[in-house]
């Protein structure tokens, strides 16, 4: 009972500004990285990769900005956009495999004269 007490005990204490610009600092490093693997690849697969890693890196900063402010808005809109990001992979990697069975190559490059 009382260690019960004790894990409810306080609200939850704001985040600090030096830990926030942790979080902000990890979170753009991963967004450049996730880019400038996007723009220098031409594998489909790792351009893939990189769009959700840059994803994952707005994810970091909403939930990182939510903790900060003690609200939950940037939490709840992240919950949403990994719902859209997972519709994203279904779709995409199911485009990737219908690429490579028509051509056998996952270059980009192979697919720019594509024609409507």
């Amino acid at each position: 009972m009382v260690d019960l007490l004790l894990a409810q005990s306080a609200f939850p204490e704001a985040m600090s500004q030096g830990v926030l610009a942790h979080y902000l600092f990890v979170s753009a490093a991963m967004f450049t990285l996730g880019l400038v693997g996007f723009l220098t690849r031409r594998n489909l697969i790792i351009m893939f990769l990189c769009t959700e890693m840059m994803f994952q890196a707005a994810g970091l900063a909403l939930v990182a900005f939510s903790r900060y402010h003690l609200n939950y808005d940037g939490q709840t809109f992240v919950i949403f956009v990994l719902t859209v990001a997972a519709a994203e992979a279904a779709l995409a990697l199911a485009l990737v495999v219908f690429l490579f069975r028509k051509r056998d190559s996952l270059s980009a490059e192979a697919w720019s004269e594509l024609k409507g």
